[in-house]
């Protein structure tokens, strides 16, 4: 929140590049006093909702939202009501007795296998409190609450618990990571929420182990850009974070190819203020992308904050009848106990689709957009009720059920809203995804099949590592309605059967790189001599 006018009550405030002043706060008092019995965070949801504040997985910027109205109510601009329960985080007696109950194993030092494998993955949500308790216990700055979007990580040796990470929102003010990225305040609004700041690292005092804390930070960072897409459907660009000098000298984010920038003036910021504390840490910086720099100074292409979301007509949706998502969702397996299910999973899947084609890209924009849905639009979607499943619901059912087959089944479906692929061009490629490899298990390695005009991912599908790519071509394109479309593939899929199969099966058209890795091939090309006339040509003379 940026604040304007001198003392007292603010007369303008800058927020998510939207400007409050005297109209927008009688807006705000009027939503407060329109509903007199609606706890702070129903009125923060209304409060995003009237101004479109969104993040940009689509979900509602509720939390921070919510951060701005406090400030707004201790400043006298407002009247909020009084805060109710905690909502379900512990408080502060509960997190002290948990910490109490964390201790080293009786044996003292454990000495660790220099050949364990090593596993760094996010904490579930029963280990929430756990991974605090730990930080209160053996942290020297102790818990804290992660600011903003954030990951928790823990790390295991084999099954031994080595480490744990934290992630938080990047800071607001770090001149060293400003001028090392070159961006003007306009972009540094727009792309902050590309860069993530490791709040947290501990190494458990009983674990032994050389270079443990270098090994856990790269696995870490491995998946951090993967995880934080899934988490909250964008992706981050630069990590950072600050060293204590008098504690500790960075030596593992030195040996994990982290960049010093210098040393801070010893201020930090508490609240809506800064207070100097006189301990200057090292800033580190580590690129998640090689064109970061680029990147976070291009403006988001994101829709700026005001600009309403896509509204999805269900009504022109075909959901039943032949052809229709029911139809394509039928032969889902429900991996849950019939006793006690109130949503079937075809429901939650047909409301998780239309809800991606809305625009929401995590578990929470995609609940948030089904509780806005009318009563008569999710008995479409199939809620017997009329009412939308909870996060928690979606978060369980579609992180349980077989994606790939789900992915398989809509694709199309969903491709037959959106995208029309005749006459376009198709590129067929393969990718290894960065960060995928996740302990023993193989980094993951997707052909896809992309719209050259949009960069519209129309189909995917993984390549095992007993086969490869051109294997997966055929099964690739196998689904998708791709006649008088150009399809074009590098050297490795230069192959007969391929190129067969788009002409004829697909009734579609090729273009194909062919290289040295096929010398007959590529004489036979040179010798047709097709420099100035294509292979369309009738004739010669």
């Amino acid at each position: 929140m940026k604040r304007c006018g001198l003392g007292g009550r603010p007369k303008r405030v800058v927020f998510r590049a939207t400007v409050l002043e005297a109209p927008q706060f009688a807006q705000i008092r009027r939503l407060i006093q329109s509903s007199p019995r609606s706890t702070r965070q129903e009125i923060a949801r209304a409060t995003c909702r009237l101004f479109g504040w969104r993040h940009a997985n689509g979900a509602w910027a509720v939390r921070s939202c919510r951060e701005l109205l406090v400030r707004l109510d201790r400043a006298g601009v407002i009247s909020l009501p009084a805060a109710r329960g905690r909502q379900g985080r512990p408080c502060p007696e509960e997190l002290e007795l948990a910490a109490q109950l964390v201790g080293p194993p009786l044996q003292g030092h454990v000495a660790i296998d220099a050949n364990s494998t090593l596993l760094v993955r996010p904490i579930a949500r029963d280990e929430r409190l756990g991974w605090r308790a730990y930080m209160q216990r053996f942290h020297y700055l102790g818990d804290c609450a992660l600011v903003g979007e954030s990951l928790r990580y823990a790390a295991f040796l084999d099954s031994e618990l080595v480490a744990l990470v934290g992630w938080g929102s990047a800071s607001l003010n770090n001149p060293h990571r400003d001028r090392h990225i070159g961006w003007d305040i306009a972009t540094k609004q727009d792309n902050l929420h590309q860069v993530v700041n490791n709040v947290r690292f501990l190494i458990v005092p009983w674990i032994k182990e050389r270079h443990l804390a270098s090994r856990v930070l790269g696995a870490n960072l491995r998946r951090l850009g993967r995880d934080w897409q899934s988490n909250y459907g964008h992706r981050v660009l630069l990590a950072e974070t600050f060293v204590d000098t008098s504690r500790f000298a960075g030596t593992c984010y030195r040996a994990s190819n982290w960049r010093y920038l210098g040393q801070t003036q010893g201020w930090s910021k508490s609240g809506s203020t800064y207070r100097f504390h006189g301990q200057p840490k090292s800033v580190w910086v580590y690129p998640l992308h090689r064109n970061f720099k680029r990147l976070l100074c291009t403006p988001n292409n994101v829709p700026t904050q005001g600009e309403e979301s896509f509204v999805l007509d269900i009504e022109k949706l075909p959901l039943c009848g032949k052809g229709g998502l029911f139809e394509v969702l039928s032969s889902i397996v429900d991996p849950r106990k019939r006793r006690g299910v109130r949503h079937q999973v075809q429901s939650i899947v047909a409301i998780t689709v239309c809800a991606t084609l809305a625009g929401s890209k995590s578990f929470v924009a995609i609940a948030q957009w089904a509780s806005e849905q009318s009563s008569e639009t999710l008995k479409r979607l199939g809620s017997k009720r009329g009412k939308p499943p909870s996060e928690r619901t979606f978060r369980r059912v579609l992180q349980s059920i077989d994606v790939e087959e789900v992915d398989r089944k809509t694709g199309p479906w969903v491709m037959q809203q959106q995208v029309s692929l005749a006459g376009k061009g198709l590129a067929v490629d393969g990718k290894t995804l960065r960060g995928s490899r996740d302990g023993d298990k193989k980094a993951v390695h997707l052909l896809s099949a992309v719209v050259h005009e949009s960069g519209t991912v129309v189909a995917q599908v993984p390549v095992d590592r007993k086969t490869n790519e051109i294997t997966c071509a055929r099964p690739l394109l196998a689904e998708l309605d791709i006649k008088d479309s150009v399809v074009t593939a590098d050297a490795l899929l230069a192959q007969k059967a391929i190129a067969r199969y788009v002409v004829e099966d697909k009734e579609a058209d090729y273009l194909f790189t062919v290289k040295d890795n096929q010398p007959t091939l590529k004489r036979n090309i040179e010798s047709l001599g097709l420099e100035a006339f294509p292979p369309s040509a009738r004739n010669r003379g």
